[in-house]
């Protein structure tokens, strides 16, 4: 998961189907009906509902053929991995990166986030039994081999199967599922088959077995649980691992002599550990060739490419520099006072003189620029205060203009500025479908009419003056007013907690200058599994979408705050304070500025980066949050621990798994346990899509936009960039022979 940080569907529904999709007027249903009116799949056509993604890759494709054979590509990753395993609990982005590279993976991700084949490691796989049990049969690439010369084979999933079961608590595993339902494996007619035998029907059976680590790592707990972590020995990929330097923060990986598929065309591939807002000055220096950027740096390279725009960089260009000297050397009355503004003023011509050389660097790069596979959420928490009513949870949904916020994310950056309308796939994905119809769009009449039901009016107090040891509206936690922990973490200055409305002005709209400008931030908190999501369709109107009919909008509502019981209805939104998370503030503003709108006002705190999502998110200690989820191709196994309804704990706790809202339902939890269950890939996608209905109507989050993925690269690299969904294919990425141009190798392409 991370903090903040796609064209048109294919084809418009039937009219039979726009009653989900907001094309037709809207059913009246009661807040309190148990059963979600679902309309039938085949009465909408024929059409996929998933439609294509919203952006292809953007990789500056080029045929081998002129791809230079040698070459070592330097690329960012935000650390070096804590550990080398991708099933444990601290793996991140840099760990699946190096396992793409140097480890079998059964199955990897095409351009539209489906699993495919990888024919270097697998021949087929299908199932071939489904009574008693099903039985899936694996026939290996006959040329697979580990880096010691050992054939991968049976051993190696057997093993890797008994580690992540479950059964053997000695191995620290940060997850199992799909593995736990295995029964038994077994070599098959020869040394290049493997029959796996599952316990329970298992529909994510794809997903298992990518990556697959050799017998060695995975034979014992001691080297799966430390061996692991800062060693592979043994690879089978087309790099293998070199060295891991922490000391200079750099991960070596070097062309595998005994690959045997398209050899790799670099020699090398060096990670190096680069913060986000120090990459741009990286790849000036010579440092880097390929790095995932936010939009700050993004538009600095796209200035470097006109080279007859000036060049304004820090305190502005070097000519406004030199003048400021002069009015210095002029009005210096004061010997100190002109020697101090004399000297800041060379600094100054300094700062704008490397800025300047950083530019003309820059020169020598290109933005590629894409979607990445994962969505911004606005998360909702539901476990205490005005939240813990769907009501009041479906009139903020309600509220939010969601369009408005993916055009102030992705349009500036000329990308498709598409609301996401599912929250277990996206656009392109088997799975998906905009199921949004079930909560329904921006209304503000509704909204309002849906916190009149729920209790909520004009009049009380705007700001309630708190006795000792009593709580504000809102969900029980830190509500410190600047001071305190979060007026600690946060660093002062505007940072801190303050009341929007409290001067009567929107948060959006304090500072217009900032419309326009918006893009996405790192991604410094992808949950640690990674691999979540998939699926979405049109459905029917959701019970308590909408107010009971002839529920009238209090008059003068957003003439100011609501109460009920005495206290302002002010919901606690918790944001990280880092310089990197300035465009998903901007966000939070234009939110805020909507909610306002129906009477909802917002007690905004600002906190540390590295505690947002720990002591806040996880913890439970907000009421509005923005974060972000992965895609993933295995919704039914991955979303579920998302979505999964919270369950009292032994010791009186709640055990929420990865649902921070707090928010879920019996019947979510029953369609996720019947859509793995079952072999039949289309029932499977109808209860997926059922379920993200549900998961809409609860309202317990609402899937903003898809994040968009920046990458600064040389001109000269090919193959290489903004990937989108697909998995990156190592041995094809290099340098372009020196005759070989962008242009002459086709430009930006989702193939």
């Amino acid at each position: 998961m991370s903090h903040d940080g796609v064209g048109p569907r294919s084809s418009r529904p039937s009219p039979a189907c726009r009653g989900a999709s907001g094309g037709a007027p809207r059913p009246a249903v009661l807040l309190t009906a148990g059963v979600l009116a679902v309309s039938a799949l085949s009465g909408c056509g024929s059409a996929d509902p998933a439609g294509k993604p919203l952006a292809g890759q953007d990789i500056a494709p080029a045929a081998r053929a002129r791809v230079a054979d040698g070459g070592t590509l330097r690329w960012a990753v935000d650390a070096v991995p804590e550990t080398l395993n991708t099933f444990q609990a601290d793996a991140d982005a840099a760990t699946t990166r190096i396992a793409q590279a140097v480890l079998p993976a059964m199955y990897r991700l095409d351009r539209n986030g489906r699993p495919e084949r990888d024919p270097d490691y697998l021949e087929s796989a299908k199932i071939v039994e489904t009574e008693p049990r099903q039985v899936v049969l694996y026939k290996l690439n006959q040329q697979a081999v580990w880096s010691d010369g050992r054939e991968v084979g049976a051993a190696d999933f057997a093993a890797q199967w008994r580690a992540l079961s479950g059964k053997d608590t000695a191995y620290w595993t940060a997850r199992n599922a799909g593995y736990e339902r295995i029964e038994r494996i077994e070599r098959g007619a020869n040394d290049l088959e493997v029959r796996v035998t599952f316990g329970r029907p298992y529909a994510d059976w794809r997903s298992l077995f990518s990556p697959l680590y050799p017998k060695d790592v995975m034979g014992s707990p001691d080297s799966f649980n430390d061996g692991a972590r800062r060693k592979l020995k043994v690879t089978a990929g087309p790099f293998s691992l070199k060295k891991v330097d922490r000391q200079d923060g750099e991960v070596t990986l070097t062309r595998n002599p005994r690959w045997w598929g398209e050899p790799a065309k670099l020699s090398g591939i060096v990670l190096r550990a680069v913060e986000r807002d120090k990459r741009a000055a990286a790849l000036a220096a010579g440092k880097l060739d390929l790095a995932e950027i936010d939009p700050e740096a993004a538009g600095r390279i796209t200035r470097a490419q006109n080279r007859n725009t000036p060049l304004q960089g820090p305190g502005g260009s070097r000519a406004a520099a030199d003048a400021l000297h002069s009015w210095a050397v002029v009005n210096g009355s004061d010997e100190d006072a002109a020697y101090e503004e004399l000297s800041a003023r060379k600094k100054q011509r300094r700062a704008v003189a490397r800025y300047e050389r950083q530019q003309a660097a820059l020169q020598g790069f290109e933005v590629r620029k894409s979607l990445e596979p994962a969505y911004t959420q606005l998360a909702l928490n539901g476990a205490g205060g005005p939240l813990a009513d769907e009501r009041v949870r479906r009139a903020v949904a309600r509220a939010l203009d969601r369009k408005e916020l993916a055009e102030a994310v992705l349009g500036p950056l000329g990308l498709p500025a598409v609301p996401v309308g599912s929250h277990l796939a996206l656009s392109g994905q088997a799975a998906y479908a905009d199921n949004s119809g079930a909560l329904g769009g921006q209304d503000t009449a509704e909204a309002r009419a849906l916190l009149a039901d729920a209790g909520w009016v004009p009049g009380g107090p705007v700001k309630k003056e708190k006795k000792k040891g009593e709580k504000a509206a809102g969900t029980e936690g830190e509500k410190d007013g600047g001071s305190g922990k979060d007026g600690e973490e946060s660093g002062g200055g505007d940072e801190g907690t303050y009341i929007v409305g409290e001067d009567g002005k929107a948060r959006g709209e304090a500072d217009p200058a900032d419309r326009g400008r918006h893009g996405e931030d790192r991604s410094t908190h992808l949950a640690r599994d990674g691999r979540q999501y998939a699926n979405k369709l049109k459905q029917g109107g959701a019970p308590g979408a909408y107010a009971p009919k002839g529920t009238a909008a209090p008059a003068g509502a957003a003439a100011g705050a609501l109460a009920k019981d005495g206290k302002p209805l002010t919901l606690r939104f918790v944001l990280p304070s880092g310089p990197g998370s300035k465009p998903l503030r901007t966000v939070a503003d234009r939110i805020t500025a909507m909610l306002e709108k129906v009477g909802i006002r917002t007690e905004i705190s600002k906190v540390a980066d590295e505690s947002y999502f720990k002591d806040h998110i996880a913890s439970g200690q907000y009421d509005l949050a923005l974060y972000s989820w992965p895609a993933s191709a295995f919704p039914a196994t991955d979303a579920r621990p998302i979505f999964a309804k919270p369950v009292p704990a032994a010791d009186g706790s709640l055990n929420v798994e990865q649902n921070y809202t707090r928010v879920g339902t019996d019947q979510v939890d029953q369609l996720f346990d019947q859509a793995v269950g079952t072999l039949d890939e289309n029932e499977s996608r109808s209860l997926i899509r059922k379920a993200d209905s549900r998961i809409w109507a609860a309202a317990g989050s609402i899937p903003l936009y898809q994040r968009p993925q920046l990458t600064a690269v040389r001109k000269d690299v090919a193959n290489a960039g903004a990937f989108g969904f697909r998995t990156p294919v190592y041995e094809d990425m290099g340098f372009l022979k020196k005759k070989g141009t962008r242009a002459a190798a086709g430009g930006s392409s989702d193939d």
